[in-house]
């Protein structure tokens, strides 16, 4: 299988820079697989295809503003550190740029709370840091920090919680659960009272989820692990509506690879938390999951992979051009597709 069959054409003018107004406003496209249709409606419809018993799966984890830029006092030198990963109390796994000038024992000022010392490179090219700083971190970094929003977004976001679900509660992702965007407290209180369950499981999102794959077969690509945790609670809850003939809704591609990750060949979901670097491609047979909720993916790209593998691909590269024809927002703060 190739990376390339995966390649569709999208123009730039469709990538949104900017959330919608109003979260649960922003249009969704509907895509039946089994009769191959497509509708399309606005977010709220989503109540339009929910039924008591079905289970809606939501990823709760929050976004670290974890883009923040240093200054060496010395030299007036700048870098940027995007982190990825914490390793200890003080200690990151981040990325740095410039990363040619991001030598080991340089000493940065990111503010009058917050130094930061570069220490040894990492495999994949970024950089373990060193984090000098008094109190909690995370109250810190909430102060200096901008959100990570990834490169084809240009335009400055003016409120961060708009790349926060408006249910984000343990921080801990480079970059936000994106098909929970959609969601209000409003609209979820009105799919609660139509009998669905809500259920909450956690992954922290890299950002290796998002990268293009840069191998020409698809099979040679690794997925950067993340870490996950499905609670008893969260796993008897879903198995409790599966045998009551209730559907798995998952809300976007993270709830889909956690539940997957944790679902044995006969579909029942455990109880787990660790990483998984699961990679989900056609030919993949799905063990929890009915039906999905998702935003609209890069070309090329491991999500596109994994919607397709959900239908066909030539059935979701058919539906792709249909949005672009219809002129639907695409990425982060685009507008989503419900499959089903």
């Amino acid at each position: 299988m190739k990376t390339s069959d995966f390649y569709y054409n999208l123009p730039k003018e469709l990538i949104a820079q900017t959330p919608a107004k109003v979260r649960s406003e922003s249009r969704l496209l509907v895509y039946n697989k089994f009769e191959k249709s497509i509708t399309d409606g606005v977010f709220t419809d989503i109540k339009k295809y929910l039924k008591k018993g079905d289970v809606l799966v939501r990823n709760v984890t929050r976004v670290l503003p974890a883009r923040i830029y240093g200054i060496r006092e010395e030299t007036g030198g700048r870098m940027e550190f995007l982190l990825l990963k914490r390793i200890d109390d003080n200690h990151w796994e981040t990325l740095v740029k410039p990363g040619r000038r991001a030598k080991a024992g340089l000493k940065f000022k990111i503010s009058d709370e917050l130094y930061a010392i570069i220490c040894e490179p990492t495999d994949s090219g970024g950089r373990i840091v060193e984090f000098e700083y008094e109190g909690v971190f995370e109250e810190v970094l909430d102060r200096v920090g901008e959100m990570p929003l990834p490169p084809y977004i240009t335009e400055r976001l003016a409120d961060k919680e708009r790349y926060q679900t408006v249910y984000a509660k343990e921080n801990g992702s480079a970059a936000a659960p994106t098909a929970g965007l959609h969601f209000t407290n409003e609209l979820l209180d009105e799919i609660k009272a139509m009998g669905v369950e809500i259920v909450d499981v956690l992954l922290h999102v890299g950002l290796g989820t998002f990268r293009p794959v840069s191998a020409d077969n698809v099979e040679e690509h690794h997925m950067h692990s993340e870490y996950y945790k499905v609670t008893q609670e969260a796993a008897d809850r879903i198995n409790s509506a599966r045998k009551n003939g209730g559907r798995v809704i998952c809300v976007g591609t993270t709830s889909c690879r956690t539940l997957e990750s944790v679902t044995d060949e006969d579909g029942i979901v455990h109880a787990k938390s660790g990483w998984t670097d699961i990679f989900i491609t056609p030919g993949y047979k799905f063990k929890a999951m009915d039906a999905l909720i998702t935003n609209f993916h890069l070309p090329e790209s491991t999500l596109l992979m994994l919607v397709s593998a959900f239908s066909s691909r030539e059935e979701m590269l058919r539906v792709y051009n249909h949005a672009v024809e219809e002129k639907y927002r695409f990425f982060s703060f685009g507008d989503a597709m419900f499959i089903y």
